[in-house]
């Protein structure tokens, strides 16, 4: 049983984020690659900047909202990050949001979806892939890069995606699927 959760990575009024979150959930849920899916809003998560004490490789949180954050992200088996491209990278609450945990993301496969102007983001999620591979998670190749997004929204129908949006969708979930899967053996436990 494969567990997906969608990070919406923007917590910004006004932000986008969201509703291009619940148009890939709906295009993950139809794909089928995924027993569970989840949409996870880091504005409703609402870490403070880091707080512990402790370094995260060792567990030792001591708020309560890091032990809820640690618990959603441990239950998960690969992840879509959500993210839009300030300032030619990714933005301060979802670094902040890797950086609470360690091990709980480790060995899982992740996704990007990256939206923007003319650059569809790509910087970003270029320079997130150093930071997810430093945990040992395992980004796919595949990605949705959506340039100009706000071309594609409309009042009353929200995000309207065209083929290449769609077929990106598909071939990402497909391969986060295969990789989900191959990384299963080292996220289970050694049988003592």
């Amino acid at each position: 049983m494969a567990k997906l959760k969608i990070i919406i990575a923007s917590t910004r009024p006004g932000r986008i984020g969201l509703t291009i979150g619940e148009w890939f959930e709906t295009h993950a849920k139809e794909h089928g690659g995924f027993d569970e899916i989840e949409l996870v809003d880091l504005a409703e998560v609402n870490l403070p900047f880091m707080n512990e004490p402790h370094h995260p490789r060792l567990g030792q949180y001591t708020h309560q909202h890091t032990r809820d954050w640690s618990a959603k992200v441990a239950e998960a088996d690969a992840f879509v990050f959500v993210m839009p491209e300030y300032n030619f990278g990714y933005n301060a609450e979802l670094k902040n949001a890797i950086d609470y945990l360690h091990r709980e993301w480790q060995y899982k496969a992740v996704g990007l979806v990256s939206y923007g102007g003319v650059s569809a983001g790509t910087r970003a999620a270029q320079m997130i892939k150093q930071v997810v591979t430093t945990l040992k998670m395992t980004p796919v190749v595949e990605s949705v890069s959506i340039p100009f997004v706000h071309r594609l929204l409309d009042e009353e129908e929200g995000l309207m995606p065209n083929e290449i949006m769609t077929g990106s969708a598909t071939a990402m979930l497909d391969e986060l699927a295969r990789v989900t899967e191959a990384l299963r053996p080292l996220r289970t436990p050694a049988a003592s």
